[in-house]
């Protein structure tokens, strides 16, 4: 735990006004249709979880660069499905990983919105569902609005790990109050909670 943390401290000092461009485009990649399954996005964002449970980095920077960076991802590839349709299985790119377009459309036909939250959380079906939806015309508003909130919920998410795994390290150090332990588990327990509550409420109005 130290040592990767040394490391990427090491980077963040020597490189910090990039930090946010870098996460913006790794987390617009990451959210690009098919080209979002190569790119270390999610093991990067948890490393730097693990900086700002050490505090050693502002988690505005990373939550205002990663989250419109996820939102501008999904969006190009529903704009990109919007316009093809259904040549762009004739395209070389596309055609080449139809196997997961296939996945990505039966999740989508299954679960319609839920689909495109839930289809976050997952990697291929987050390379392929936004494509889908807009591929199979899915209204912009609805889209948008998945889109948006997966996008709020995901990032925070992935910072959790090595937020959490930081701040085990620098409790063990510094005995916390009790209080910020408390402020912790409640922050996770509001997400998982806004989580539960908008699947609950998709897969209910697909029912």
């Amino acid at each position: 735990m130290d040592s990767w943390l040394n490391d990427l401290l090491v980077f963040v000092q020597a490189n910090g006004p990039w930090i946010a461009p870098i996460l913006f485009v790794m987390a617009f990649g990451e959210s690009l249709a098919v080209v979002g399954v190569l790119l270390p996005f999610t093991a990067l964002i948890m490393a730097c979880g693990g900086l700002i449970g050490a505090g050693a980095m502002d988690p505005w920077p990373v939550l205002l660069s990663s989250i419109p960076g996820a939102i501008l991802g999904d969006s190009v590839s529903y704009w990109l499905g919007r316009w093809l349709g259904l040549r762009l299985l004739r395209v070389p790119l596309f055609r080449r990983n139809r196997r997961m377009l296939a996945r990505g459309r039966l999740f989508f036909r299954r679960y319609g919105i839920a689909s495109i939250f839930l289809g976050r959380f997952i990697g291929p079906l987050r390379a392929s569902v936004p494509l889908m939806a807009g591929t199979l015309r899915m209204p912009q508003l609805r889209f948008q609005l998945a889109n948006v909130v997966s996008a709020i919920v995901w990032v925070p998410v992935l910072l959790a790990p090595g937020y959490l795994a930081a701040k085990g390290v620098v409790w063990a150090r510094t005995q916390p109050e009790r209080w910020e332990v408390v402020v912790v588990l409640l922050g996770l327990a509001v997400l998982v909670l806004l989580a539960w509550y908008l699947l609950r409420r998709w897969l209910g109005a697909r029912s």
